[in-house]
């Protein structure tokens, strides 16, 4: 005589209800064969290299609207897994070297410099115009306080400080530039490759302050606070009107203004000054 079904169960460790369950799937298909044909057409045409996210697009473009969740489940289910790509070392090594980067402070707050062109500061500020505001990127030469650079921008675009560099290349001998160092915060133009090139080229030394303290650039501080009182900006109707006028300051600045600190005599007078004592 035959073993009853609950016998059966009993020796299987099954329950008698999931024995039925099974039994009454026994001749359907896998549920999940349809969908899992459909995943593994894209999955082949792409290679093996889709992941889930290129999947769901895929049947979205056939209509077919899937569950991230399931596409994730019958992919693991079937082992439909992507290739991963290894990284080349050789881009990895390129992508390190464009980071963005930060230097140490070598100007360490000396501020009493007596070499001109030696050691340069420089910054950016922001001057309201026309209700919008404009870029003003400034370097200065901390021994004689004299401004031999500027650029004036509607931008905050790394133009703003290449083009600053330029302009004191014009007004200072390239040569000259060699070992000189110009420090800056750790903004991001600062620290951008692009500038750290530019300044590499001109075999100069790149200093910066700490991260958050304004007083690591004070000399720079100084000048903008000057300026800000000087410069009646705000006048100015048209973007050329303003930069003729900043223009005609920094002559004024470096030509004419004399300062205390400087023994009374204007940036220029001062330098010439300590050129003649070294």
């Amino acid at each position: 005589m035959g073993l009853n079904t609950k016998t059966l169960c009993v020796i299987a460790k099954v329950s008698r209800a999931g024995y039925y369950k099974w039994l009454k799937d026994f001749d359907k298909p896998e549920k999940d064969h349809d969908d899992y044909l459909l995943i593994k057409e894209i999955f082949d045409k792409g290679k093996r290299k889709y992941g889930f996210r290129t999947v769901q697009m895929k049947l979205l473009e056939k209509k077919i609207v899937m569950n991230h969740k399931k596409i994730i489940r019958i992919m693991n289910k079937y082992h439909l897994i992507s290739k991963i790509r290894r990284v080349n070392p050789y881009k990895a090594i390129m992508k390190k070297s464009l980071e963005h980067r930060t230097f140490e402070n070598k100007l360490d707050r000396q501020f009493s410099q007596t070499e001109p062109g030696k050691v340069l500061c420089t910054d950016i500020t922001y001057l309201p115009f026309k209700y919008r505001f404009v870029y003003l990127s400034v370097i200065k030469d901390i021994a004689s306080r004299e401004i031999v650079g500027w650029n004036l921008a509607n931008h905050l675009e790394m133009d703003l400080v290449l083009q600053t560099i330029e302009d004191m290349k014009n007004k200072l001998s390239q040569s000259t530039l060699k070992d000189t160092m110009i420090h800056s915060d750790q903004g991001f133009h600062y620290t951008n490759p692009l500038y750290i090139e530019k300044v590499k080229q001109l075999k100069m030394i790149q200093s910066m302050s700490r991260k958050g303290n304004c007083i690591d650039n004070s000399p720079m501080e100084s000048f903008f606070g000057h300026f800000k009182d000087d410069v009646d900006y705000k006048s100015c109707s048209t973007f050329e009107e303003l930069r003729l006028q900043i223009d005609e300051y920094m002559k004024y600045y470096n030509q004419e203004r004399q300062q205390w600190g400087l023994k009374k005599m204007t940036p220029v007078e001062y330098r010439n000054h300590l050129l003649s004592h070294t």
